[in-house]
């Protein structure tokens, strides 16, 4: 009670300086050129403040030049201006660093919405913001973020040398297709080294973004990539252009999901298409629906009486009368529908959602027929147990449903062998050894030679004969990229050796947790747009929850506003020397090549009125004699 009395006595006085007007004078010293101490009245200017320390005010701000006329490198009059604003308002802004500050860090660490934002700025802090100026704020924090990370590259590379290097994890992501993103972790230090957005992937828009990487932090010691098309040949090139000798590592996710893909989707797919044809989650959802309307006000008391038949499971499979038979009823429909349960939190290939349908729906019909034989003497109870076995008699009845799931279980328990030899689990071990690694690795070689003992020469067995030859493509393949994941430290390091881990699961839980945040804040399912429009800086927020990360590029997170008004300080006398600013030395390779896809920067050409007008005048004119 204390603790809220003190904060809520303050956020009183923080209001109370609302709109407070102040004089702002500072104390130059001696001039920078000449070394004299007499100085001029240049101007008054009045500025308009909005803090979170200082609330809104108003500032009466005297600018002073050198009496006797010097200029700077650049040809500016040399003038000064009071500290106490110029350290805390961002420029050619009344916006200060902390208010810009507080308003990025909850959008992108915390993902709360610019409506609560602006309502937690205007009761808490007494200052008034609209939902433009909240997204404003968010899109400069971002980017005075990217300018921080980049200035202090130095001391970045400086810790990750330490380390012994670095590994390199590659990934990309977007939203149907749009709003690509490409992103560099550091393995070892869990860091955003390098994000950009790019049209598509491709190798010729991946290498630049590799490039400035190792410009700005060195080169790796490892990388760390998927299987695509683009990113192999790419990370070929980069190897050659800086001439390294380093691992080029297949993820091994990657590498299982790959094959997953390939043997379990067409069967999958069809397993798929037969619940949508006779339309069996609808027929359990509806009835599930009906039920509890049937059931209505009383519906806690039918789930207790449902717990209360679940401790008599064995005392016979019978399904009681009135409200609470239905209720029990219900259940086993919500069962059915909740194959979900069954999943490990890997996605498809790794879990089958249609084949644990499938499974379900055998159990809960062979269930209710168990229920059946002894049916119950409520006639209303009864006939609803009827209806959910009618709803799943076709699954055991249609012989598409037995062929189908035969084939699906043949080719999942090759594939279930080969992620055993993996060792893929939903939780990554993290004390992975050399000496498992080749153990693995030799499990690997057995398996192969396993495979090709098992393979069917001829005969009716062409199915599995098919699968086990996609499997050793893909391990002749991608074979050598799955090994070499133990480097050898320097001595400057401590020596001996440290493991790259083998899935680029760090990197893939990133996005996720970045598009999670963005749905949660959203409410969309679809980031479409969100991440479109998003800048790429936008995961460079993540390094903000690395402590290491924090205390090298700004001592702690109280003080990142500080590390933002030093950026545009050291700016400011570089230009003022006639230097150009960081950013022109340092600044971003330009990731705009044209691809078949239609990003925002070519949509707003393309979808116009004009061209609209143009195609079609074209094509309705007389067509060329040849």
């Amino acid at each position: 009670m204390l603790l809220r009395s003190l904060g809520e006595r303050r956020h009183q006085q923080l209001r109370a300086t609302n709109g407070l007007h102040l004089s702002a004078r500072g104390q130059p010293g001696a001039c920078t050129v000449c070394d004299g101490e007499k100085w001029l009245v240049q101007k008054s200017v009045v500025r308009h403040g909005k803090t979170i320390s200082m609330g809104e005010f108003h500032a009466r701000e005297t600018i002073l030049a050198c009496a006797a006329g010097c200029r700077h490198e650049s040809g500016v009059r040399v003038t000064h201006r009071p500290v106490s604003l110029t350290s805390r308002l961002i420029p050619y802004s009344g916006v200060g660093y902390d208010l810009m500050v507080h308003v990025g860090r909850a959008r992108y660490l915390d993902y709360r919405r610019r409506e609560n934002i602006r309502a937690e700025l205007l009761s808490r802090r007494g200052l008034s913001c609209s939902t433009g100026q909240v997204s404003q704020l968010g899109r400069l924090f971002v980017s005075y973020l990217g300018r921080l990370h980049r200035r202090h590259a130095p001391e970045l590379k400086a810790a990750l040398n330490n380390d012994g290097g670095w590994p390199m994890h590659v990934d990309a992501t977007g939203e149907n297709g749009r709003g690509t993103t490409y992103a560099v972790m550091a393995g070892w230090r869990p860091w955003v080294l390098g994000a950009w957005k790019i049209a598509t992937e491709r190798a010729e828009l991946i290498q630049p973004c590799l490039r400035e990487t190792v410009e700005l932090f060195g080169a790796p010691c490892a990388a760390v990539r998927d299987l695509g098309k683009a990113v192999i040949p790419a990370l070929e090139n980069f190897v050659k252009e800086f001439e390294l000798d380093i691992p080029l590592l297949g993820c091994h996710q990657h590498f299982a999901a790959d094959i997953g893909e390939d043997l379990l989707e067409p069967s999958h797919a069809q397993l798929r298409e037969l619940f949508k044809r006779i339309g069996l989650r609808a027929d359990l959802r509806c009835l599930a629906r009906d039920l509890g309307r049937t059931i209505g006000e009383e519906i806690e008391e039918g789930r207790q009486a449902v717990r209360e038949w679940q401790s008599l499971a064995g005392e016979g499979h019978r399904v009681p009368t009135g409200r609470d038979g239905l209720a029990v009823v219900r259940a086993v429909t919500q069962w059915t529908l909740d194959y979900s349960a069954e999943a490990t939190g890997l996605d498809f290939p790794f879990d089958r959602p249609y084949l644990d349908l499938y499974d379900r729906c055998r159990e809960a019909l062979r269930a209710v027929d168990a229920f059946l034989r002894h049916p119950p003497k409520d006639a209303a109870v009864a006939r609803t147990l009827r209806r959910l076995h009618r709803t799943l008699q076709p699954v055991d009845s249609e012989v598409p449903f037995r062929e189908i799931t035969k084939h699906l279980r043949a080719r999942a328990r090759l594939f279930d062998e080969l992620r055993d030899v993996l060792r893929l689990a939903a939780d990554q071990p993290e004390d992975e050894t050399a000496n498992g690694l080749e153990q693995m690795h030799e499990a690997l070689d057995a398996l192969v030679a396993s495979l090709r003992e098992r393979r069917p020469k001829c005969g009716p067995a062409r199915d599995v004969r098919e699968a086990i030859d996609l499997i050793i493509e893909h391990i002749e393949r991608h074979g050598e990229s799955l090994w070499g994941h133990a480097i050898r430290l320097p001595e400057s390091a401590g020596g001996g050796i440290r493991l790259v881990a083998r899935t680029n699961n760090r990197i893939e839980n990133l996005f996720n947790g970045w598009k999670h945040g963005e749905r949660q804040r959203s409410g969309r399912k679809n980031l479409t747009q969100d991440i479109e429009h998003c800048p790429a800086e936008v995961l460079l927020a993540h390094n903000l929850r690395c402590p290491e990360y924090v205390s090298i590029v700004c001592g702690s997170l109280d003080r990142l506003d500080q590390a933002f008004a030093e950026l545009d300080r050291e700016d400011r006398e570089r230009k003022l020397n006639g230097l150009p600013p960081y950013e022109q030395i340092t600044s971003q390779v330009v990731l705009d090549i044209g691809s078949a896809s239609l990003p925002t920067a070519d949509r707003h050409v393309v979808r116009s009125k004009e061209m609209d007008r143009r195609v079609r005048a074209a094509a309705s004119s007389r067509a060329p004699r040849r």
